[in-house]
């Protein structure tokens, strides 16, 4: 009960202030005071906030406001609080849940597409959930290895030369992967599943005059593909296999004058039925909350330049 409340009732105030409700604890039990319709959302809450304790799930920001997010789109009167446990992937040691109704639609996808794009603002979990995804089915056998890729393009900082061998001069680049991989399995294991080509990290120009067969594909940070690059990446999709192109369209780092292939790809291939597309917004960042007004803001500011993500085409991001 009390690591469910949170150090001096932190999760708690959150969930009041969300639901405009009074919650007060008394020992084991809690009282919730307010509008009906808000009452049976701050009851959602806390029942599943206290089933992921029960399961030894850290409460952090993000599970709870994934909670919040779900309560936004379900039927509280006729839908059980198992709702959002029905919905889960094993990847390693992490239980993953969607956090909210985008990610739980991303998750639909994921299983039932071969091609899946997803575009969002950093703090949604694209590349998280893509790799966990890809852990879960290596786990189980589905596939036979896991390739993660993704373009080395600086973000304008002109890092020059970098000493050392081909490896050390991609790593940095392939950082947020290794952390994703490091999060979901051992990483004595990551390292021996790398050695054995189970998992193989490596930047996109590698992936040139290849056939990728039984194996789950991530492209990442993809808005800094070019056309020729994106269309090299997608017709390397070989037989069973899943591919996930991932990218924030507001975070090109392409020379100015230069066409994002993400974008361009998005365009072209939005009338074929068995790809996916999914468009995650500020709202469905899970990171720290400070993260999701950063977003907001932004994309403010940038419609109101004329920059950033702009329309792309309605088909493409239907909800």
């Amino acid at each position: 009960m009390s690591v469910m409340c949170g150090h001096s009732d932190e999760n708690l105030k959150k969930v009041e202030i969300e639901f405009n409700i009074k919650i007060i604890p008394r020992g084991n039990l809690v009282s919730i005071i307010g509008p009906k319709n808000n009452v049976r959302k701050a009851v959602f809450v806390l029942r599943n906030l206290y089933k992921s304790v029960e399961n030894n799930n850290q409460i952090d920001y993000g599970e709870l406001k994934g909670f919040i997010n779900m309560t936004k789109t379900i039927n509280h009167e006729s839908t059980s609080e198992k709702f959002v446990e029905s919905i889960f992937v094993k990847a390693g040691k992490k239980l993953l849940r969607p956090r909210s109704k985008k990610q739980r639609d991303y998750f639909k996808l994921i299983r039932e597409k071969e091609l899946v794009f997803c575009c969002g603002p950093a703090g949604t979990g694209k590349t998280y959930l893509a790799v966990a995804f890809a852990v879960s089915m290596l786990k189980a056998g589905k596939v036979d290895k896991i390739i993660l890729s993704r373009p080395a393009v600086e973000a304008g900082e002109r890092l020059g030369f970098l000493p050392g061998d081909l490896k050390d001069k991609i790593d940095p680049y392939l950082r947020p992967i290794y952390d994703a991989l490091n999060e979901m399995l051992p990483f004595d294991e990551v390292i021996k599943k790398i050695d054995s080509g189970h998992i193989e990290i490596a930047p996109l120009a590698f992936m040139r005059g290849r056939t990728l067969s039984n194996s789950f594909i991530i492209l990442d940070e993809s808005q800094n593909t070019t056309p020729v690059q994106m269309k090299m990446f997608l017709t390397r999709l070989g037989e069973n296999s899943k591919m996930i192109i991932n990218g924030d369209l507001s975070q090109v780092d392409l020379p100015s004058g230069t066409k994002s292939g993400l974008r361009q790809a998005i365009n072209i291939l939005s009338n074929i039925e068995q790809i996916g597309f999914i468009r995650f917004q500020d709202t469905d960042v899970v990171r720290n909350s400070l993260v999701s007004k950063i977003v907001k803001n932004y994309q403010k500011f940038e419609m109101s330049e004329g920059i950033g993500d702009k329309y792309i085409s309605k088909a493409s991001y239907e909800d």
